[in-house]
């Protein structure tokens, strides 16, 4: 997706998250390039630059000079000139990191606390909250970003059965989350933030269009199209793991009969009590139909499995892609097997969530996709 700035008048602060994110992404690079990337004078790119050298978002280096002339000066984000935390719960517990503007995790803690109710748990996310911002107390900490199992805003499927975070219905979770971090808050789901992770920070700086397959206590998949995550109408999109896998089979919290996250997901994996070769053998019929089911549905470059999953498991998946059926993907000129592992299995949903942190400041394209997360009913 092409960043373009603006030239009207209002539309300073979205030109100088323009700059910062073609910084992220493209860095070191000068004002002149910038300025051709984004279509804004080299002029307006200047004053923008200063600000945030002024601010200590991005460092300026110039190379000494090999001849005639004075190089130009090279940009590139500063690490330390800002951090987020990226809060990640689970049905198992809350993880917590420290991310700088690279994204870098520089510090990590959690607490072990299943299905926790919503006092306890935000309870525990001021602790870990805390703990990350005394570890950097000189720095500026922007926000925190909380990733969590969706799909939200729905009355059969939020927060209900064993895959979920039971009995947070109707909790004000981004309030509750800005007041127990003290900071700006943002929430989202874990599949979209681990999606988001692996755009910014993993094979998403090789691939533009790919299918993440979110393996975790439950199911869950996000699209990424031309670098941005698909949202959906209500911002649930992709909701895989609620798509009919076998006909009138185990009965689903949802209400419906023989859903994929019945039987493809770490619950599933954890209620079958086998070993995980033997349940990868059992379940591989499963799993390469839904691998044909994706990729005819959003012709993916290839299908990214990751989560909350042991990566034992989640490598033994990806190689169970023999044999696969045929679909739209099944051509002979690909570049890409149709399923990889994903770059950082464990941390892409920590990375993620902070990074929804840090949107409004450092990236416009997702920035306007995740703000408007409670006007799409995302926000519980």
């Amino acid at each position: 997706m092409t960043l373009r700035g603006t030239n009207q008048e209002s539309g300073r602060p979205y030109n100088r998250r323009i700059v910062l994110e073609t910084i992220r992404l493209n860095g070191p690079t000068t004002r002149g390039e910038i300025a051709k990337r984004v279509g804004l004078t080299v002029q307006t790119v200047s004053t923008i630059v200063r600000e945030l050298e002024e601010q200590a978002y991005i460092l300026s280096t110039r190379e000494e000079p090999k001849g005639r002339g004075i190089p130009p000066s090279t940009l590139s984000i500063n690490p330390e000139g800002g951090y987020t935390i990226g809060i990640h719960l689970t049905p198992l517990g809350i993880d917590a990191a420290l991310v700088n503007l690279r994204g870098d995790i520089v510090e990590r803690a959690m607490r072990k606390a299943p299905n926790v109710a919503p006092d306890h748990a935000f309870t525990l996310i001021g602790e870990l909250v805390a703990e990350m911002r005394a570890t950097r107390a000189e720095s500026r900490v922007l926000g925190a970003g909380m990733a969590l199992p969706g799909p939200f805003g729905v009355e059969s499927m939020s927060f209900v059965g064993p895959t979920t975070m039971s009995g947070w219905k109707n909790v004000d979770i981004r309030s509750r989350l800005a007041e127990a971090a003290g900071l700006p808050a943002f929430i989202e789901t874990d599949t979209a933030s681990a999606a988001l992770g692996e755009q910014l920070y993993g094979l998403g700086l090789q691939l533009s269009d790919y299918y993440y397959l979110y393996f975790g206590v439950g199911l869950g998949g996000a699209m990424v199209h031309e670098g941005a995550v698909m949202r959906g109408a209500w911002g649930n999109a992709s909701e895989i793991g609620h798509i009919p896998a076998v006909l009138d089979g185990e009965p689903c919290p949802c209400g419906n009969r023989g859903c994929l996250e019945r039987y493809l997901s770490l619950e599933a994996f954890n209620r079958r009590g086998v070993s995980e070769a033997q349940w990868v053998a059992e379940i591989a019929p499963i799993f390469r139909n839904a691998v044909r089911t994706i990729e005819n549905l959003f012709d993916p470059q290839t299908i990214v499995l990751g989560g909350l999953a042991p990566l034992a498991l989640i490598e033994q998946l990806a190689a169970a892609n023999t044999d696969l059926p045929n679909s739209v993907a099944a051509r002979s000129n690909r570049t890409q097997p149709r399923i990889v592992v994903a770059s950082d299995c464990e941390q892409s949903v920590l990375r993620g969530a902070a990074a929804l942190a840090v949107s409004g400041v450092l990236s416009p394209r997702f920035g306007q996709m995740f703000s408007t997360a409670d006007e799409k009913g995302i926000a519980a």
